[in-house]
Formats: structure tokens, C-alpha cells, sequence
């Protein structure tokens, strides 16, 4: 799971980031409100640990932005504020949790645990579909006219940004972000492979979808 980390403060932003890496997850930090919105314009994180009160654009309208952008990624919103008159409007702009600081880290992470065992709701945004071509983002699974194939976790990652952009050559360094996060010091070799591994999987199901090189660019998916 990849976890962005929203907190102005920097000893609690690096020591948050620490621990949450010592439990497995990746994790992706920024100190500023719009520097946050990027990351989830993106759609790179999977959960967004929030402060309220941010440089530049506040935890609470940056909620508000994406709610009513309909992005549903949980949000746990990390505050000092913690009047009953705080929480009602923390939660009423979106949050799905709240926390007040100071917090025990073991706290964070039962709540983090208590919103990753929740059952996603379905919705047509749950299907990413393509010519001949269905991937199925809850399951992670892959269709076409000749079967079905699951996936891993980065080569879904990698075509859910090919279909939700399909017929747009996608930069590499745009790719690499998406799928390894923006602080990642992946080689683009890896990038090469998983390009590799998609093309057998559209192979394997006998999709008439494909993955087009960009020379100097990058890639685009076509039906």
C-alpha cells in the first residue's frame, strides 16, 4: 500500500514516514498543501494521511476538493484540533477518520488497519475497460475474449494509468511516478519490464489492445 504523508511539521513528517516504512508500507511525504494535491491528482496514493492545517491549502479544502472531484481514496486527517466542533467538520469535508495529536503510533496504525479491512464499495470506476479489454481494479484481474489473469499490484497500477488515459502517449518519467512514486529511485529498466509483463498479459487473454512505443517519449495503449 502506498501511503501519502501530508504534515507541515518535519521531525513528525520524517519520524511518521520512518515508522510507516519499518510496517511495510511506501510512502510518499509532502510538507504543503499544494504540493499534496499534486501527489493525489496523480492518483498515486492508496491512503492520505492528513494535516489540517497546512501551508498554502488547508487539510479540510483539499478534502473538500477531492470529494467533490468524486476521489474516494481514505483519508485520515492528523490534527491538533480536537474540539467536538473540529472533528464534526473534519469528517463532515470528507475524512473518513480523525485524529488528534499527539497520537501513539500504535493508534495510527489500528486505524489504518480498521480502514483497509473496510469492503470497497462497488462502482463503475471499480471496471476499466478497453476495446475487447476489462480490468477489474478491486480484484485486480485481467480480461479479454481468450480468458482472465491476476495481476500484480505495479502492473495493475501500471495499466490503470494506460486506461484511464488511453489514446495519450504517457511520458516515462510520468509512468515512473504513478507507479513507483515521485521520491522513488527506480531505474527505468523496470519500467522496460512491466511494459514487457503488460504486453504478455494483453497476449495472454487475446486482447486486440495495444501497447504502442513512443520513441523518446514513452507509451500508449490503443485499442
Amino acid at each position: 500500500m502506498r501511503i501519502l504523508l501530508v504534515e507541515d511539521d518535519k521531525k513528525l513528517n520524517e519520524s511518521l514516514a520512518f515508522q510507516l516504512k519499518k510496517e511495510g508500507f511506501l510512502v510518499d511525504t509532502c510538507q504543503d498543501g499544494e504540493e499534496a494535491l499534486y501527489y493525489i491528482e496523480e492518483n498515486i496514493p492508496d491512503l492520505i494521511l492528513l494535516d489540517r492545517m497546512l501551508p498554502f491549502i488547508s487539510g479540510t479544502e483539499i478534502l473538500e476538493r477531492m470529494r467533490q472531484a468524486h476521489n474516494e481514496t481514505p483519508v485520515i486527517l492528523i490534527t491538533a484540533l480536537g474540539s467536538l466542533d473540529d472533528k464534526v467538520t473534519g469528517l463532515d469535508s470528507g475524512a473518513d477518520d480523525y485524529l488528534v495529536k499527539p497520537f501513539a503510533f500504535e493508534e495510527l496504525m489500528a486505524r489504518i488497519r480498521c480502514i483497509t479491512r473496510r469492503p470497497r464499495r462497488m462502482t463503475q470506476d471499480d471496471q476499466l475497460t478497453l476495446g475487447d479489454l476489462t480490468y477489474c481494479l478491486g480484484e485486480n484481474t485481467l480480461a479479454g475474449p481468450e480468458g482472465s489473469c491476476s495481476m500484480s499490484k505495479r502492473e495493475g497500477a501500471l495499466l490503470e494509468a494506460f486506461l484511464r488515459n488511453s489514446g495519450q502517449t504517457l511520458s516515462r518519467s510520468l509512468l515512473l511516478t504513478r507507479v513507483w512514486g515521485i521520491d522513488s529511485d527506480v531505474e527505468e529498466g523496470n519500467l522496460d519490464n512491466y511494459i514487457h509483463f503488460l504486453r504478455r498479459r494483453l497476449k495472454a487473454v487475446g486482447s486486440s489492445v495495444h501497447l504502442r512505443t513512443v520513441r523518446g517519449i514513452g507509451y500508449r495503449i490503443e485499442a
